[in-house]
């Protein structure tokens, strides 16, 4: 019998050809690393695209992507990544960050990039913690969770609200494109990848910066298996999906 079996699915020319999976079962990134690989190789800019790591989850970059990769400091990436599309401004720059590292540490540096309109992309995976570290509470921690810092929940009156980044972002006259998407369903997954492309499509058109959060699951700092995280993803009803900005939809 002739075999008729197809390949339909194969690694993205932005993968290294043998890497090791650093994430622990169930992460959300390693599905958002592949988004971002597949995009790029749609939109054949592998070859002149550069990414910023800080520290965190991200910083498992070099371990996936075969791109010029460049490390940052906690917090640090979008002005690391500022630096290089200036020096670079031909090439396609862009930052991969978690929430601990975007929105709690370093979210000065991320609102100012969006405030001088820098022409760059960050995608920022939001699990509502610090889950390199030890699942701590970071600045989007909804109330009541709990975390290795909120033992009993977060409360708002120790801790403050959950920061809402792409809201306050998109108040920003210098970002173009910004959204917050999910990656729980295949159909959410397909609006995360539409999202992402856009993003780096308004890059290549020098728009100016372009944000994506991605909500994602951490098995290890919610204290859950993998399938039970990704229902756990109730942070929809306060971090609400949906695009905040598009600059091109209000100009038409």
């Amino acid at each position: 019998m002739k075999d008729t079996l197809q390949r339909v699915f194969k690694r993205p020319k932005a993968y290294k050809e043998n890497y090791n999976y650093p994430f622990c079962a169930g992460c959300g990134h390693g599905v958002v690393l592949r988004l971002i690989a597949e995009v790029l190789e749609e939109l054949k800019i592998c070859g002149k695209t550069i990414a910023t790591a800080s520290v965190g989850c991200s910083i498992n970059l070099d371990k996936f992507y075969n791109l010029d990769i460049v490390g940052a400091d906690h917090g640090r990436a979008p002005c690391v990544a500022t630096g290089v599309k200036r020096a670079k401004p031909d090439k396609i720059v862009f930052t991969y960050q978690g929430d601990g590292d975007a929105a709690t540490i370093g979210f000065n540096e991320l609102i100012h990039t969006a405030l001088r309109g820098e022409n760059i992309t960050t995608i920022c995976v939001n699990n509502t913690n610090f889950g390199m570290t030890g699942g701590q509470a970071s600045a989007t921690t909804i109330l009541g969770q709990v975390t290795a810092t909120t033992k009993n929940g977060r409360d708002p009156k120790i801790s403050g609200y959950p920061a809402k980044i792409s809201e306050m972002l998109a108040n920003c006259e210098g970002a173009v494109f910004v959204a917050r998407v999910a990656i729980f369903s295949p159909q959410s997954i397909i609006k995360a990848k539409a999202a992402i492309k856009k993003a780096f499509e308004y890059q290549i058109k020098g728009l100016g910066f372009t944000f994506v959060e991605v909500l994602a699951s951490c098995p290890t700092g919610w204290k859950l298996k993998p399938v039970q995280a990704l229902s756990y993803i109730k942070v929809t009803k306060v971090h609400k999906l949906g695009v905040f900005k598009d600059l091109t939809e209000s100009m038409a």
